[in-house]
């Protein structure tokens, strides 16, 4: 996948892993790092027609600015046999780069046609470590965490929240922030602390 892209030959592709084992956050870094737009899209709440639009406009980009759209949809294995079927001719035609999203097992959840189009890379859960490091630039990130509380937080503290979390970094980012509207500004995230947080 790095290889990939570093040359900016980013093909259709499927992230399948666990819960907060970035899948978004990875389809973003391929967009940004392959300078193409970035379209999230749910297979929960939206459906073909919002597909079209998108391709229309992925069309228009590619013929204004000469600038790939990479279509990410999320919880891609909720959408049906023949909703699925929809992304093909547009992949094909290279449109759009697919990047599917799927907490299930692709082989059974999605069609074969699209399987064949996209390569499956199959994500692990975060180790505890990785965990941490999360936990940790959150705290310090002022602009997107939470580093304009500063918060100090004892190592046991953010040990228990990354351990607790099952690899799922989004589970641990809810359960600091939950901490933190407790404790506010300048507070002191314990041990103690972070077992209540990961309670509630």
């Amino acid at each position: 996948l790095r290889e990939m892209v570093e040359r900016g030959r980013i093909g259709s592709m499927i992230l399948w892993g666990p819960p907060g084992s970035g899948k978004t956050t990875l389809a973003g870094l391929l967009a940004a790092h392959t300078d193409r737009a970035f379209v999230p899209f749910s297979a929960v709440t939206e459906g073909v027609g919002r597909v079209r639009e998108i391709v229309a406009q992925a069309a228009e980009r590619w013929a204004a600015e000469g600038r790939g759209t990479i279509l990410f949809v999320d919880e891609i294995h909720r959408f049906n046999r023949g909703q699925q079927d929809a992304f093909l001719p547009h992949v094909e035609a290279g449109t759009v780069t697919l990047v599917g999203a799927t907490t299930e097992n692709p082989s059974f959840e999605l069609v074969g046609a699209l399987l064949s189009r996209a390569r499956v890379f199959v994500l692990q859960p975060l180790a505890p470590a990785d965990v941490e490091r999360v936990l940790r630039r959150a705290l310090a990130d002022a602009e997107r965490g939470l580093g304009t509380l500063d918060l100090r937080a004892d190592d046991e503290a953010v040990a228990l929240i990354a351990v607790h979390a099952d690899g799922d970094a989004r589970r641990a980012l809810t359960a600091l922030e939950a901490a933190a509207d407790v404790l506010g500004p300048g507070g002191h995230l314990t041990e103690a602390a972070a077992r209540d947080a990961l309670q509630r």
